[in-house]
């Protein structure tokens, strides 16, 4: 993994989540890759999960800005900061997320393990 390639793969997330786009989410991931939304959470495992993870977000956010600093990249993993936020629905209420991200990658460069820790700040 270079820097390159993982600013390109959070460039297609960053699409994937501002247009709510589970397809475009989706094929981020291998087929059997683990994705961490929180530390303490079940991992959601296997592409078919993720996608149905990403199916959801566009019934509860609208109006997603994402925006993300690569910290660090080594063999096949990164890490970057992000920020984003978005508009809750149905409450209307702004969002603001601040997090960090850990992301190990396959031979494709497709996610094979994706570990998040964020902070949330409503309104």
């Amino acid at each position: 993994m270079t820097s390159d390639a993982f600013k390109a793969w959070l460039d297609a997330y960053k699409r994937a989540w501002e247009t709510r786009d589970p397809g475009a989410a989706e094929v981020l991931f291998s087929e059997q890759a683990v994705y961490l939304e929180t530390p303490f959470g079940d991992p959601m495992r296997g592409r078919e999960t993720i996608r149905a993870y990403w199916e959801h977000v566009p019934r509860t956010q609208d109006d997603v800005h994402f925006h993300y600093e690569v910290l660090a990249v080594a063999g096949e993993a990164g890490i970057a900061h992000w920020w984003a936020s978005f508009v809750r629905v149905p409450s209307g209420k702004r969002v603001h997320l601040d997090g960090i991200a850990a992301v190990t990658f396959d031979g494709d460069g497709k996610c094979q393990r994706f570990r998040e820790w964020w902070h949330k700040r409503d309104g």
